[in-house]
Parts: structure tokens; C-alpha cells; sequence
């Protein structure tokens, strides 16, 4: 747990950190017994720049394992209470905020040892007023009453092809729906669609009324697929029933759904976009056989306000358990439950990159990114 955590706030504790509270750290990791004189002389000897230095420490120390980075994080306590405090250390090592990882993918052996717990999301009321003030610079969220959120959520979980059958998919249906619901979504789910009916699916819920009440809107797709299509159950080699993931933007977009206009529109896909080879665990691979602008009566950007998070870059695999559900998914509730109090969606969805780093294998990857502010999702409010 106390390494997880020095691995979230790893990017934020090199930038923050100073020159004398590194030495500081040093000597007292070194006393605690934590770090030996070479270890401590290598950090400074090595490395030239301070951002190097912390970076090595950091990681020195967090791969010693949890009782090591318990101590590395008391002594940050003790030594700099400021930095404490924006590494939001003092609320993550509390014990009933942060949830006990999931093991790294790069150790998972055995497909049952990949559980991950559930962990409810944090309320950001005191976050939620100071974020308020900066005026412009966050797309401003709309008060509970008279506010209606939608978020759609489509599953392809059963295939004509009894060989593509997703197992574990039910579990991510289940988190992304206690997620989404938590964060102040109705949600509209649809289950195992040919392509067409996804398109339809898709087309009916940017028409909903909904959305021009709302402040911002998720859209959740999970399924086998290729590098820009979504696989429908009907797929085979001869049938290429498929769902286009342009139609996403074209649907959402300010001519398609101007209800969504200037909002926030979080785009999440489940699906390999490709063949190439990974290793022993069930994929979600098919072997692969191969912005503009409007004028209107008032200029507006067509395509806007959008960010979207792929499980894999193309023409490689995504990765899923086949009783815990994707991988990608697992993380990304995880993340959100830990930090969406605190974080905006696009730092939660680099806390999910990262969880992959030591996987080469399948690596997430944000796409066609159009926000132009800080989108917080403020859980409780």
C-alpha cells in the first residue's frame, strides 16, 4: 500500500520537492536504516539535477516494499509539512481513502490473483468551493437540483462466435456502473448490439433532452475491436459487422448533440485495435487482417470539449481476466475512486497510464483530446 502510494504522488514529489529537504530525507532514511551510505552518496553523485535526485529517491525507496516507503512517507510528514499536504498524503495513508492496489500487471502469474478492491468515492465539498474560484479555468459543474446527468454504457459480452465470448465483462459493467452512478450519472445501459444497433444506440442518446440540463456526459463502450471499429456480436470474417468510433464524435459533437455544447464529454473504450501478440491471459483481440470547423449563424468549433481514454494504442491487443474483468478497467475505477475527489480527468487518466508502465504488452492512451479547461468531476456534489 505505502509503495502504491509513493508511486501516485511520484510525479508531483519530483517537481515539488526541494534540494534541502532531499538531503534532509537522505539522512533520515539513512539513520531509519532504510538507504546505506552508498545508496545515499549514489543519489547525489549520480545525478546532477535536483528533479533527478528526487526521482531516484523516490524510486530507490519504493521499491524496498511497504514498510520502507512508510517510513520514507513519515519523514516527509516530519521534515515538510506543506509538501506533505499537496501530495495529499495525509489523506491517502488515513487507512479508508486509498484501496489496496491491484497486484502489477507485471507480476500477475496466476489470472486469479488479480483481485481488486471496491473502494466507495471520496467527497471533494471543501475541494469543490476553492476549484470554484478559478473562474474560467474549470468547466463549472451545475448544482445537484435540476441538474440531469446521462452516461451510456454499451457491453457486447456474447458473440454469434461462442469463441469470442468476454468473459469477465460482466465485472467491468458492474464497476463502470457503480462509478458512474456515484458520480451523479443516470445511466443508460445496452447489452450485446450488432454494429447497426450500436450506431442507433449511440445516435438515440446524443438526442436525449437530458443533456441540455446536464453539465457533461461519459460514454462507455466494451467490446472486441480493430483499430478505429467496435466489433458487433454478428462479427466474423465474412460478416464485418462493426460500429465506427467516429460515429462517437459525430454523434456528441456541437452539430450532432448541442445539448453537449462547450461541455465536458468523456469518451471511454474497451477494445483491442488490433492482432498483435501478447501472452497467456484471455485478450479481447481479433486478429487484424489488415477536426474541423462549422460555420454557422455564430462560429462555434465542431468538434470540442471532448477527451477519450483507449485501452491500448492501435494495432495491439487489450488484456482482461477472465473472472476480474479488463484490466482497464480495474484501473480506472480504482484511480477515480482514489483521487476523482481531488484530481481533474485528464491527471486520472495519466494515473492509469502509469499503472501500466511495467506492462509492455498493452499500454492506454488518451485520443482526440479537445478540452480546453480542468474537468473535475466533484463526487458527492
Amino acid at each position: 500500500m505505502a509503495a502504491q502510494l509513493l508511486c501516485d504522488v511520484r510525479v508531483k514529489f519530483v517537481e515539488k520537492v526541494t534540494t534541502p529537504v532531499l538531503k534532509q530525507l537522505l539522512d533520515d532514511l539513512n539513520d531509519d536504516r532504510v538507504l546505506n551510505e552508498e545508496e545515499m552518496e549514489s543519489v547525489f553523485e549520480e545525478n546532477k539535477a535536483r528533479a533527478d535526485r528526487a526521482r531516484c529517491l523516490i524510486d530507490m525507496v519504493r521499491k524496498k516494499g511497504n514498510k520502507s516507503s512508510e517510513r520514507m512517507i513519515k519523514r516527509i510528514q516530519e521534515r515538510d509539512e506543506n509538501l506533505y499536504g499537496e501530495l495529499s498524503l495525509s489523506v491517502m495513508a488515513s487507512g479508508t481513502t486509498a484501496p489496496a492496489a491491484p497486484a502489477p500487471l507485471s507480476q500477475v502469474s496466476n489470472p486469479d490473483e488479480s483481485p481488486v478492491s471496491e473502494v466507495l468515492l471520496l467527497s471533494s465539498a471543501q475541494f469543490r468551493s476553492q476549484k470554484l474560484m478559478e473562474g474560467d479555468r474549470i468547466y463549472k459543474p451545475l448544482d445537484k437540483p435540476g441538474r440531469k446527468r446521462l452516461a451510456l454504457i454499451i457491453n457486447n459480452v456474447k458473440f454469434d462466435c461462442k469463441g469470442m465470448l468476454r468473459r469477465g465483462a460482466d465485472k467491468d459493467e458492474e464497476r463502470m456502473e457503480t462509478l458512474l452512478k456515484g458520480l451523479g450519472y443516470e445511466v443508460v445501459k445496452h447489452r450485446d448490439l450488432s454494429g447497426e444497433e450500436m450506431d442507433k444506440a449511440m445516435k438515440e442518446f446524443s438526442k436525449r433532452k437530458e443533456h441540455a440540463e446536464s453539465d457533461s456526459t461519459f460514454v462507455v463502450i466494451m467490446s472486441h475491436g480493430k483499430r478505429d471499429t467496435i466489433l458487433g456480436v454478428h462479427w466474423n470474417k465474412d460478416t464485418p459487422d462493426v460500429f465506427s468510433i467516429d460515429n462517437v464524435y459525430s454523434y456528441l459533437n456541437t452539430q450532432g448533440c448541442p445539448g453537449l455544447c462547450n461541455k465536458p464529454k468523456v469518451i471511454l473504450i474497451q477494445a483491442c485495435r488490433g492482432g498483435e501478440e501478447g501472452c497467456v491471459w484471455m485478450s479481447d483481440g481479433i486478429q487484424d487482417d489488415s477536426t474541423g470547423i462549422e460555420s454557422d449563424d455564430h462560429r462555434a468549433h465542431k468538434e470540442k470539449d471532448f477527451i477519450s481514454l483507449l485501452s491500448c494504442t492501435p494495432d495491439t491487443k487489450s488484456y482482461r481476466h477472465v473472472e476480474n474483468g479488463t484490466f482497464f478497467v480495474q484501473y480506472l475505477v480504482q484511480e477515480f475512486n482514489t483521487h476523482a475527489h481531488q484530481d481533474h480527468v485528464e491527471e486520472l487518466f495519466t494515473r492509469v497510464m502509469r499503472r501500466f508502465e511495467e506492462f509492455p504488452r498493452q499500454m492506454v492512451c488518451k485520443d482526440r483530446t479537445t478540452l480546453s479547461r480542468h474537468f473535475y468531476l466533484f463526487p458527492g456534489h
